[in-house]
């Protein structure tokens, strides 16, 4: 049976569990799996926002070939970072609705603190260097998703350097 990709970018939604399953399948080695499903969200804010900044949607859109590329060669440095055995991301693109899975990272080692660590760091990763492009449409019409200081920030914590966000952009 071949052996799934590590990395799919995809408009079909996906299995938490079967994504896990199928990460482990047949290695006695791992001893923990841990998985980060990204949804979503109405990013303005409040419980109840108003009508005019509700996100009605959101569109993903990357650069096929490129963005596999870029995200395998993240995963190649959550390995050589951590005691992991596997990982795999599943990356949805195209129009999604407010809590839709977005991204599934999914991580396997023998030992819980190195699934945990390689999951974190891959999302920090994957949110600041993945050629990916949001636009959230509102009842006052599409704009593009800025890259957030904080997402820079996240990565840096992992001596990695990142410049996405400029002063006045995105969320602190």
């Amino acid at each position: 049976m071949p052996t799934p990709p590590r990395v799919r970018i995809q408009t079909a939604d996906f299995d938490l569990a079967a994504e896990a399953a199928s990460l482990r399948a047949g290695d006695a080695g791992v001893g923990a799996v841990v998985g980060f499903v990204g949804t979503v969200r109405d990013r303005h804010g409040s419980a109840a926002p108003s009508a005019a900044d509700r996100v009605e949607t959101m569109e993903l859109e990357h650069y096929p070939g490129m963005t596999e590329r870029a995200i395998e060669s993240m995963i190649d440095e959550a390995m050589r970072r951590f005691d992991i055995r596997a990982a795999r991301v599943v990356h949805r693109v195209g129009p999604l609705q407010p809590l839709d899975q977005i991204v599934l990272v999914v991580v396997a080692s023998a030992h819980r603190g190195q699934a945990f660590q390689a999951c974190e760091f891959l999302i920090d990763y994957l949110k600041t260097q993945a050629p990916f492009w949001k636009k959230e449409t509102t009842a006052e019409g599409a704009r593009w998703v800025d890259a957030r200081v904080a997402d820079d920030e996240a990565l840096a914590r992992w001596g990695i350097g990142a410049a996405n966000a400029g002063p006045g952009s995105g969320t602190p």
